[in-house]
């Protein structure tokens, strides 16, 4: 039995059933049954009888939610895919994630400020086409003939391609019109940015397309509240949790998507904390299953993926130095411990690591400070050079050290000085404020083997030895310590604070006052060991943790992805500001603009930019006038309304927020890319926005309005094709599409 209401039926057993496929926005009623909102012409297939309708159309209507993500698929494949790869060129990062896949293939340890999901995945793209490691994919190179680059790309174009479907289905599951759930898929399909920036070998296209699933998981999960600790609505949870762990695997950026999960579980089970008639046993089970599935679920995908970076990288490669030199000494060809010698005398060779998490080598050069004392420099440097050497020697009060006299092993609490190997100069520090961190002391390099004092004296204090219970000596590789300063009392520390320009974005080293036993970043070990005098040791017996090593790694992405501020020495054409995404004020050229080669510009789709961007300035003042309307009394907004604007509307927006926000406040350096995961939640915003203010047009104006959007969509994706799918012959023959000055699209 179906009642008819107000635009509001309550449904019942097959009307109920023929109401849940078309996906008519609905809510749940004090009794528990469903009213489902249904517009005039709804209401009347609901009443009428279907003999009267073409059979076809009927066919097609009943079956559209298979029908046309089937359709939309197709032509994402066709967007995503056809003529890939006609340039035969490196293109913009794929000079960097292409080889980040072949240090995979060649299993060599790499450094990069992200995590390792997406770039293990282009690794398995590479694997897959055949590809062996050995090419440097160099920015601008002609890919050789055997790499299947092609391959490789669609590969990664696959990932772009889901992201439509996708769409659709979030999209249904926010309780749009069906006329709006094309919109929203068609503004994504038909956004220019996203079909080209998925064509290519880079990450992009796996952040969208995890970012898609976790808005779609949360948007299911939110729908089945009413079927809490069934089978599906376990089900979505978890693979919610999974989506979540997935994107944060690929980039950071996707914390913005797990902060907008984690305010509507908040919300969610405040809400249920209000519920006086839950009992406290279901309220208990269900802050339980958000926590496995939502926070612990996530950590572990994002922690394996580690586990299996760490597992396939088993040989020495360029990214060694940000490791710990345990770590680093079980690596295959490493250089670090072999043949060293384990025990340490005077006059023994070394370089010295420090073992907070992303600490670099203790490294001095003859560039002098620009203030302060004026003396060399002393930094801590990730990268292995001369730079990186030192000798233990004697203290001044000692006799002058004999290489040819007897041993002298290391000892606790011994004094020392250390003499930078290329400069002779001696690690020294004095009562002058550090360069950055002003509370502390500067740490310079200053005399030599005569010219000095007592600040150059620098105690050792053990803090453990992984391979040994006896701290009376100090052991390559294995030993703890701390450098103390005798004379101020302070301690040798490399923070992750680096310095400006002038000391090479260098780690700052400091001589800290006053330092916690605990402080990890005053703790130093000897990482390698030349004294040709005492006899080799192997020292690659003794394991890093993986706990150990995967916050090290995740500390020194951190502090690497906070140096890249922008250089103001350099002009950085590629670069952009956060205020000109949103208004699409420029775009990016992915490639040398020359007449022969096939050229990519990264630019949206207007339409889609700017109705996305005034959609988010609509939807405020939507929400402030339905505010202020009930404020004076107005009771017209059902539950099943507030509802909507609250789950499909608000929170696409602060979706939006949270992915656009944080590139307004952080110092690094940014490009258009940036904003892609944003625009999907202003695009969401649109869908509402259309979808709101349109309800209650007639059916044929509703359609007829919508038909135009979608021809601009489709009209405008179209002109601007040429970007999308590579532009031949020269760049003046493209000016058509120079809009504004800033689209460098042509030089003419």
């Amino acid at each position: 039995m179906t009642t008819v209401n107000g635009g509001y039926t309550t449904g019942a057993g097959g009307d109920e059933a023929e109401l849940r496929r078309r996906n008519v926005a609905s809510y749940e009623n004090a009794n528990g049954s469903h009213i489902y909102k249904v517009e005039a012409e709804d209401t009347k297939k609901l009443q009428k009888p279907k003999s009267g309708m073409s059979s076809i159309l009927n066919f097609l209507d009943e079956w559209e939610f298979l029908i046309a993500p089937i359709i939309f698929t197709g032509l994402a494949l066709f967007t995503r895919l056809w003529r890939i790869g006609l340039s035969p060129i490196v293109t913009w990062d794929e000079a960097h994630f292409g080889k980040f896949g072949s240090h995979y293939l060649k299993r060599e340890f790499y450094f990069d400020v992200h995590p390792p999901l997406g770039k293990m995945l282009v690794g398995l793209s590479g694997y897959l086409g055949g590809y062996n490691g050995s090419f440097e994919f160099k920015s601008g190179d002609t890919y050789p003939e055997h790499v299947n680059y092609t391959f490789m790309r669609i590969f990664n174009a696959l990932f772009g391609a889901v992201t439509i479907p996708l769409a659709y289905f979030t999209a249904r599951e926010l309780n749009f019109k069906r006329s709006t759930v094309w919109l929203v898929t068609l503004m994504v399909l038909c956004e220019n940015s996203y079909a080209t920036i998925s064509r290519f070998i880079l990450l992009d296209s796996m952040l969208l397309c995890f970012t898609f699933t976790t808005v779609l998981c949360w948007a299911r999960f939110h729908r089945l509240q009413h079927k809490s600790f069934s089978v599906e609505w376990f089900a979505w949870l978890f693979l919610s949790g999974l989506s979540i762990g997935c994107v944060c695997s690929v980039k950071w950026v996707g914390l913005f998507g797990t902060a907008l999960v984690g305010l509507y579980t908040a919300e969610d089970l405040w809400n249920k904390f209000g519920n006086l008639k839950m009992p406290k046993t279901e309220l208990a089970a269900h802050v339980v299953a958000r926590v496995g599935g939502l926070i612990v679920l996530p950590i572990l995908v994002y922690m394996f993926s580690f586990y299996l970076h760490f597992l396939i990288l088993e040989n020495s490669g360029p990214g060694d130095a940000q490791m710990s030199s345990l770590f680093q000494a079980n690596l295959k060809g490493t250089e670090v411990g072999k043949d060293s010698p384990l025990e340490l005398a005077l006059g023994s060779r070394v370089t010295i690591k420090n073992m907070g998490y992303g600490g670099g080598l203790l490294h001095s050069h003859v560039q002098v400070y620009p203030e302060g004392s004026g003396q060399q420099q002393v930094t801590c440097y990730h990268h292995k050079d001369a730079n990186n050497d030192w000798f233990f020697y004697p203290n001044r009060s000692q006799p002058e050290f004999d290489p040819e006299g007897p041993l002298s092993f290391l000892q606790d609490k011994q004094v020392v000085r250390l003499i930078h190997a290329q400069t002779g100069r001696n690690l020294h520090s004095h009562a002058v404020a550090a360069p950055v961190t002003k509370s502390d002391w500067e740490v310079s390099s200053y005399g030599n083997l005569t010219v000095g004092d007592e600040k150059d004296h620098w105690q050792i204090e053990v803090v453990s030895d992984a391979a040994s219970s006896d701290r009376s000596r100090i052991r390559t590789l294995t030993t703890a310590f701390r450098l103390k300063h005798p004379v101020l009392g302070c301690y040798l520390r490399a923070g992750t604070v680096n310095l400006p320009q002038w000391g090479f974005k260098q780690i700052e080293t400091t001589c800290v006052k006053s330092a916690s036993p605990r402080d990890v970043y005053t703790h130093w070990n000897v990482e390698s060991h030349v004294n040709e005098r005492l006899p080799p040791a192997e020292a690659g017996n003794y394991r890093s943790p993986f706990l150990k090593d995967f916050i090290h790694l995740n500390v020194a992405m951190s502090t690497s992805n906070n140096a890249l501020v922008p250089d103001p020495d350099k002009q950085d054409d590629l670069a952009s500001k956060f205020w000109q995404w949103p208004i699409l004020h420029v775009g990016l050229r992915m490639c040398s603009w020359d007449d022969h080669i096939i050229k990519y510009f990264l630019l949206g789709n207007p339409i889609v930019y700017w109705g996305s961007t005034a959609a988010i300035g609509v939807i405020p003042f939507i929400v402030l006038w339905y505010l202020v309307r009930w404020q004076r009394g107005y009771d017209e907004l059902r539950q099943g309304d507030i509802d909507q604007i609250h789950y499909a509307g608000i929170y696409p927006f602060i979706g939006w927020v949270f992915h656009y926000l944080p590139f307004l406040i952080m110092g690094r350096v940014t490009y258009v890319h940036h904003y892609y995961p944003a625009l999907y939640f202003a695009i969401l915003v649109a869908g509402f926005c259309v979808d709101w203010t349109t309800q209650k047009l007639n059916r044929t104006v509703r359609w007829g309005f919508y038909t135009i959007l979608y021809a601009v969509v489709i009209g405008l994706f179209v002109l601007f094709s040429p970007i999308v799918f590579g532009m031949k012959g020269p760049n003046r023959n493209y000016a058509y599409l120079k809009w504004f000055d800033q689209w460098r699209i042509s030089d003419a």
